[in-house]
C-alpha cells in the first residue's frame, strides 16, 4: 500500500493501491502514521513528498472501512460503550492527517487525477500542495451522509476562503485544478504528471539544501501561528530563537555566503 524511497535527503512516500485509485484501506490507516513518524525521526530525511501511484492521487476512504463503521454502529451491546468505541475509531482516523502536520519536516502533496474525500483530508494537512492540470477534487463525505470528520472541515477554511470551503463541503461538488488554484488550495498547477514530478522534486531539493534545524523551527513557528495571535507568535519565536539560534548552522550559513559556496549542514 505504501512505497517509500529516500534519496538526497528527500523521502517520497507513495500511495500504492492503483487498482482502486489509491483508496485508503485498513493497511493504510494502520501503517501510514507509523511510516511518517519513522521519516520524522530519520535524520537523513529533510523533506517529504506525498504522492499517489498511477493516474490518481487518492479516491478517498476504501469501502471496507465503511463496513467496519457499520459493524460498530450495528453492535447489539450497551449503547454508551458502542458510542464510545465509535468515537475512539473516529479519533484514531483523525490521527492520520494530523501526523503530517505534526511531522517536523515539510510535507509536499503531489496531486494528479482524483483527490476525493479522505484525499482532501490528507492534502490539507500538508505544508504545500501542487497538482497537474488533470487533478480534480471533492469534499465527498456529504454525499455519503457523513459529516466530514478527519480534518477537512477544520483545515480547509484556513487555506481557502470560508465561503468557498462551505460551498465545497455542503455540495460535494467536483472542481478542477483551475478552481483549486484560484482559491489557493494548490500552490501551482502543472501541464502534466511528468512536469509536476520534476517541479516538486526541484522544490524539495531547494528545501533539502537549507539548514534542517532552521526548517524544522520554521514549520514549528508557522504551525503555532495558525492558532495564536500575532503577539503570541512573536513571543514564541523569540523564545525559540533564544534557544536554537546559537547553532553551528548560523556560522555555516554566514561562512558559505562569504566563501560563495553551497552550505553543508548536519542533519
Amino acid at each position: 500500500m505504501l512505497g517509500i524511497d529516500i534519496k538526497d535527503h528527500i523521502a517520497t512516500i507513495s500511495l500504492q493501491n492503483a487498482t482502486k485509485a489509491n483508496a485508503l484501506n485498513r493497511d493504510f490507516w494502520k501503517n501510514f502514521p507509523l511510516e511518517i513518524q519513522k521519516l520524522d525521526e530519520n535524520p537523513e530525511v529533510r523533506v517529504i513528498i506525498l504522492a499517489g501511484e498511477g493516474k490518481n492521487f487518492c479516491a478517498g476512504i476504501d469501502l471496507e472501512m465503511l463496513t467496519d463503521l457499520q459493524k460498530i454502529i450495528q453492535d447489539k451491546g450497551e449503547q454508551g460503550r458502542i458510542r464510545e468505541k465509535l468515537r475512539r475509531w473516529i479519533l484514531d482516523l483523525q490521527e492520520i492527517p494530523t501526523v503530517l502536520s505534526k511531522c517536523r519536516k515539510p510535507v509536499i502533496a503531489q496531486i494528479q487525477g482524483a483527490c476525493i474525500g479522505a484525499g482532501v483530508d490528507i492534502i490539507t494537512a500538508c505544508d504545500m500542495r501542487y497538482c497537474s492540470v488533470d487533478a480534480y477534487f471533492s469534499v465527498k463525505e456529504i454525499d455519503l451522509g457523513i459529516v466530514a470528520d478527519v480534518g477537512t472541515l477544520q483545515r480547509l477554511p484556513k487555506i481557502v476562503p470560508e465561503g468557498i470551503a462551505r460551498e465545497w463541503a455542503y455540495t460535494g461538488k467536483k472542481f478542477g485544478a483551475d478552481i483549486a488554484s484560484k482559491y489557493n488550495l494548490v500552490n501551482e498547477v502543472f501541464e502534466n504528471l511528468e512536469i509536476l514530478q520534476t517541479k516538486v522534486q526541484e522544490i524539495a531539493q531547494v528545501i533539502a539544501q537549507k539548514s534542517p534545524l532552521t526548517i524544522r523551527g520554521t514549520k514549528e513557528i508557522l504551525n503555532y501561528a495558525q492558532d495564536h495571535s500575532i503577539e503570541d507568535g512573536l513571543n514564541y519565536v523569540a523564545t525559540w530563537n533564544a534557544g536554537m539560534l546559537p547553532s553551528a548552522d548560523l556560522l555555516e550559513s554566514a561562512m558559505s555566503m562569504m566563501q560563495k559556496r553551497t552550505p553543508k549542514y548536519e542533519n
